[in-house]
Protein backbone atom coordinates (compact mmCIF):
# COMPACT_ATOMS: atom_id res chain seq x y z
CA UNK A 1 0.00 0.00 0.00
CA UNK A 2 3.17 2.18 1.16
CA UNK A 3 4.74 1.58 -2.59
CA UNK A 4 1.33 2.62 -4.06
CA UNK A 5 1.10 5.94 -2.30
CA UNK A 6 4.49 6.94 -3.07
CA UNK A 7 4.91 5.65 -6.51
CA UNK A 8 5.29 9.30 -9.14
CA UNK A 9 2.67 7.47 -11.72
CA UNK A 10 1.72 4.41 -10.44
CA UNK A 11 2.61 2.55 -13.33
CA UNK A 12 6.74 1.53 -13.68
CA UNK A 13 6.62 2.14 -17.32
CA UNK A 14 5.68 5.70 -16.95
CA UNK A 15 8.30 6.07 -14.21
CA UNK A 16 11.17 4.96 -16.77
CA UNK A 17 9.97 7.01 -19.51
CA UNK A 18 9.71 9.83 -16.99
CA UNK A 19 13.08 9.49 -15.70
CA UNK A 20 14.59 9.37 -19.23
CA UNK A 21 12.85 12.09 -20.42
CA UNK A 22 14.13 14.10 -17.42
CA UNK A 23 17.25 12.61 -17.86
CA UNK A 24 17.42 14.57 -21.77
CA UNK A 25 16.34 17.65 -20.21
CA UNK A 26 19.42 17.40 -17.74
CA UNK A 27 21.93 16.88 -20.61
CA UNK A 28 20.03 19.68 -23.24
CA UNK A 29 20.40 22.21 -19.54
CA UNK A 30 24.50 21.05 -19.28
CA UNK A 31 24.91 21.25 -22.90
CA UNK A 32 23.29 24.89 -23.06
CA UNK A 33 25.57 25.84 -20.20
CA UNK A 34 28.44 24.21 -21.60
CA UNK A 35 28.33 26.29 -24.92
CA UNK A 36 27.31 29.47 -22.88
CA UNK A 37 30.98 28.98 -21.15
CA UNK A 38 32.54 27.96 -24.03
CA UNK A 39 31.36 31.10 -26.04
CA UNK A 40 32.11 33.71 -23.11
CA UNK A 41 35.68 32.87 -22.61
CA UNK A 42 35.33 35.77 -19.54
CA UNK A 43 32.40 35.05 -17.29
CA UNK A 44 32.07 37.06 -14.26
CA UNK A 45 29.16 38.05 -12.00
CA UNK A 46 27.54 40.74 -14.18
CA UNK A 47 27.18 38.84 -17.06
CA UNK A 48 25.93 35.38 -15.22
CA UNK A 49 23.42 37.61 -13.72
CA UNK A 50 22.39 39.03 -17.14
CA UNK A 51 21.96 35.32 -18.14
CA UNK A 52 19.55 34.60 -15.39
CA UNK A 53 17.72 38.02 -15.68
CA UNK A 54 15.98 36.66 -18.75
CA UNK A 55 12.44 34.81 -17.95
CA UNK A 56 13.00 32.36 -20.43
CA UNK A 57 16.33 31.30 -18.63
CA UNK A 58 14.56 31.19 -14.98
CA UNK A 59 11.39 28.72 -16.68
CA UNK A 60 14.06 26.32 -18.31
CA UNK A 61 16.31 26.42 -14.87
CA UNK A 62 13.26 25.91 -12.94
CA UNK A 63 12.17 22.73 -15.58
CA UNK A 64 15.59 21.55 -14.97
CA UNK A 65 15.01 20.97 -11.22
CA UNK A 66 11.96 19.45 -11.31
CA UNK A 67 13.36 17.16 -13.83
CA UNK A 68 16.13 16.46 -11.66
CA UNK A 69 13.49 16.02 -8.40
CA UNK A 70 11.57 13.55 -10.56
CA UNK A 71 14.26 11.96 -11.85
CA UNK A 72 16.06 11.76 -8.05
CA UNK A 73 12.56 10.57 -6.49
CA UNK A 74 12.11 7.64 -9.27
CA UNK A 75 15.73 6.26 -8.88
CA UNK A 76 15.07 6.60 -4.76
CA UNK A 77 11.97 5.07 -4.97
CA UNK A 78 13.24 2.62 -7.35
CA UNK A 79 16.12 1.45 -4.63
CA UNK A 80 14.35 1.79 -2.05
CA UNK A 81 11.00 -0.80 -2.70
CA UNK A 82 13.89 -3.04 -4.43
CA UNK A 83 15.78 -3.00 -1.22
CA UNK A 84 14.26 -2.29 2.18
CA UNK A 85 11.52 -4.52 2.71
CA UNK A 86 10.28 -3.37 5.97
CA UNK A 87 7.32 -1.36 5.02
CA UNK A 88 7.50 1.27 8.04
CA UNK A 89 10.82 1.65 7.29
CA UNK A 90 10.91 1.93 3.82
CA UNK A 91 7.93 4.61 4.25
CA UNK A 92 9.44 6.52 6.46
CA UNK A 93 12.70 6.90 4.71
CA UNK A 94 10.57 7.74 1.45
CA UNK A 95 8.23 10.26 3.25
CA UNK A 96 12.15 12.32 4.53
CA UNK A 97 13.24 12.28 1.09
CA UNK A 98 9.98 13.36 -0.06
CA UNK A 99 10.57 16.32 2.40
CA UNK A 100 13.78 16.57 1.19
CA UNK A 101 13.31 17.21 -2.80
CA UNK A 102 10.41 19.76 -1.36
CA UNK A 103 12.69 21.41 0.37
CA UNK A 104 15.47 21.55 -2.32
CA UNK A 105 12.39 22.45 -4.84
CA UNK A 106 10.95 25.53 -2.72
CA UNK A 107 14.83 26.62 -2.30
CA UNK A 108 15.17 26.65 -5.71
CA UNK A 109 12.23 28.82 -6.61
CA UNK A 110 13.55 31.13 -4.01
CA UNK A 111 16.83 31.15 -5.69
CA UNK A 112 15.71 31.23 -9.30
CA UNK A 113 13.16 34.18 -8.55
CA UNK A 114 14.24 35.73 -5.83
Amino acid sequence: MVNQLMALTKSGLKDWFLQRLSALILLAYVIFLTVFFGSHPEIDFKTWCVLFEHPWMKILSLLVLLSLLVHAWVGIWTVLTDYIHCAVLRGSLQFLIALGLFSCLVWGVLTVWG
